[in-house]
């Protein structure tokens, strides 16, 4: 099988040189990555930190026809690149394992002269019948003379959603979901409300709490299995070389 695998945290800039990511860095898709290779399977792995191969086997595979890592540091170059890698076809499954910027910085204000915000009633205010008023602060390198900065923050499309329909891929595609503070109940309930919103395949679901000792994989109401970390990369391709084998027989 032809597999790409995405794994790491992506960039939001606020300005030149500052911005807004996650703390993920890759382990587990670099992990998922290097036992398909093992396998024998051709893996394509983009990944926010290259370098976080070397440290899960001191001998990574060498680049090659069967091997290929590629970079990412932003949303935006992660966007860009899944959608060649997809839409350019051969791909037999998609394991989306990075960790996705849900909103991007659409702009830096700062209050006004006149202008407050009143934290007791959540509201903007004006002096007088003045309305309240934002000045835009947005520059190369956010000056730090302001003692409050608001940033304007949007919806970032999700790139789950886009392999099936607008990149058309056919495939068989994984998705990962990771919720904060909730029961494994309520985890595999969510879980399997996004596994189906995005057509994805087969889920991967945690919490942040176990996420360093467990996970669920599966899809459908029944179908969740919980697995160690340590298992997951062979149990997860067991179910996508499953799931190609079943695509090939029709």
């Amino acid at each position: 099988m032809n597999l790409l695998v995405t794994a790491g945290n992506t960039l939001v800039p606020i300005d030149r040189v500052r911005a807004i990511t996650n703390i993920f860095t890759g382990r587990t898709g670099g992990g998922i990555a290097l036992h398909c290779h093992d396998r024998g399977h051709y893996v394509t792995l983009l990944t926010s930190h290259p370098e976080g191969v070397a440290d899960l086997r001191e001998q990574p595979p060498p680049a090659g026809d069967r091997w290929h890592v590629r970079s990412y540091r932003t949303f935006d170059d992660l966007q860009e690149r899944m959608a060649d890698l997809v839409r350019a076809g051969g791909l037999d499954a998609v394991i989306h394992s990075a960790a996705v910027s849900d909103y991007r910085a659409a702009g830096v204000y700062a209050a006004a002269a006149g202008t407050r915000f009143d934290l007791r009633t959540g509201c903007w205010e004006g002096d007088g019948t003045a309305p309240p008023t934002l000045d835009d602060r947005a520059a190369g390198k956010v000056k730090s003379n302001e003692d409050e900065l608001w940033l304007r923050l949007v919806r970032t499309p999700k790139l789950i959603d886009l392999v099936r329909g607008d990149w058309g891929f056919r495939g068989v595609l994984v998705k990962f979901k990771l919720e904060v503070g909730v029961s494994e109940e309520q985890l595999l309930q969510t879980a399997e409300a996004s596994r189906r919103q995005s057509g994805a395949d087969l889920m991967v679901a945690n919490t942040l709490e176990g996420a360093a000792y467990w996970a669920y994989l599966g899809a459908g109401e029944d179908g969740y299995r919980r697995v160690s970390r340590r298992e997951l990369p062979a149990r997860l391709l067991d179910a996508v070389e499953q799931l190609g084998r079943e695509a090939a027989d029709g």
